[in-house]
């Protein structure tokens, strides 16, 4: 079940990161809507992207920049995606890196550019560079929470997260934030996060400790089956702690390990949790299969179904497109007459049929709740997974179909 996903008072600061949100009036709207984060030097900085192939340009320019390390600042813009614009597309990008960079006394390599919003329309590029200095005049280390609203498009609510942890005595703080409500499929990632800590992390563990905090997250959740050309989640490690943490089988990593992974849950979660139209928060959970690789696939052609999903928003126990999912999912002999499904702990399906004391009533119960599981036993294997989903609602379609009005 989900962890609580309110956001705190503050997130407060994180050692060796100071950020700042600007109005650069990118879209026709009164709010901030471009972020620059400065990072102190000594920091390592992971990251992992979208695997659409229409990538944007500032997906192209960050990998590229990612490479040569050092990184120190990223700037993030919303209500423009700057994705599909090809040349013209990547030299904009690359224009607001050297911007920031010139501010900050950097070279444009050591910025990462970021963008999400409408797909296909060219960054107005002057606002962007009119804004950038008086974003690096305003950093602070205290300015996370307006980060986590400045990011934001279609999203009704800021997503933030944090931790403390105690290692070797020394107390080691994380802090994130994320956006995203649409346009949200797991393949790295499903939408923007950066999240950051003061312990100090190797490189090499730097990038293994994202891509696992990445895989037990945000690419556990779904709400369109969408990815986007535009997904990111970076991992910053500041060090101003002075806490190091080298080896990959320390006590210090795994305790690291576990507290950074719960930011990216509590993230993620509240991702789902903010889907657009979304009234239901539901884990799909995968059992008895013969592999984490097929308990996944099961659990994602379940949780993406729109034919599940909008049984979901109508509160409709209609479990015969529960197994429909299921049968859809391409597993190599299934034995229909091993599957049990149960909707929290109401048995609705026992060996491939309806149970015998299933009642609409009380999958009704179930599905009327803002918050629940369905959990599938495949019968066949030891392996189990889970993701997150949503349902489809009527404001899904309206949010979508009025997007670029």
């Amino acid at each position: 079940m989900p962890q609580n996903t309110t956001p705190s008072a503050s997130l407060g600061q994180i050692p060796g990161i100071r950020l700042a949100s600007v109005p650069a009036q990118i879209k026709n709207w009164q709010r901030d809507d471009l972020l620059l984060i400065a990072i102190d030097e000594g920091a390592t900085v992971s990251a992992t992207f979208t695997q659409n192939a229409f990538c944007a340009a500032p997906v192209t320019v960050a990998r590229e920049h990612l490479r040569n390390g050092n990184i120190r600042a990223l700037l993030i813009n919303a209500g423009n995606a700057n994705a599909a614009t090809g040349d013209q597309g990547l030299s904009d990008a690359r224009a607001c890196c050297a911007a920031a960079a010139q501010v900050l006394q950097l070279e444009a390599h050591q910025v990462l550019p970021f963008s999400t919003g409408v797909i296909g329309e060219h960054l107005p590029l002057q606002k962007l560079l009119d804004a950038i200095p008086t974003a690096a005049a305003a950093l602070q280390a205290d300015g996370w929470d307006a980060a986590a609203c400045a990011i934001m498009t279609t999203d009704t609510r800021p997503k933030m997260a944090s931790r403390n942890v105690t290692i070797d005595g020394a107390q080691i703080r994380i802090a994130g934030i994320a956006k995203g409500a649409g346009m949200i499929q797991p393949n790295m990632a499903t939408m923007l996060a950066y999240v950051a800590t003061d312990a100090a992390v190797a490189q090499p563990l730097l990038d293994q400790l994202v891509k696992g905090a990445v895989a037990a997250s945000f690419n556990r959740i779904s709400v369109d089956g969408d990815t986007s050309t535009n997904d990111a989640c970076v991992l910053i490690a500041s060090g101003a702690t002075g806490q190091q943490i080298t080896d990959a089988d320390s006590d210090a990593y795994r305790q690291l390990q576990e507290a950074v992974t719960a930011v990216h849950i509590e993230l993620a979660q509240a991702i789902v949790k903010d889907g657009e139209g979304a009234t239901k928060f539901v884990t799909v959970q995968v059992n008895g299969a013969a592999s984490s690789a097929e308990a996944l696939k099961v659990a994602f052609e379940v949780g993406e179904s729109p034919l599940v999903k909008t049984a979901l928003y109508a509160s409709d126990p209609n479990w015969g497109r529960l197994v429909m999912a299921i049968g859809n999912a391409g597993v190599d002999n299934l034995d229909t007459t091993k599957v049990n499904i149960f909707l929290d702990d109401v048995q609705v399906v026992k060996a491939g049929g309806r149970a015998a004391d299933y009642t609409e009533e009380a999958g009704e119960q179930v599905f009327s709740r803002p918050e629940f599981t369905i959990t599938v036993d495949l019968g066949r294997g030891q392996s189990s997974e889970h993701i997150w989903t949503c349902d489809f609602s009527h404001e899904y379609v309206t949010i979508n179909a009025e997007y670029r009005t």
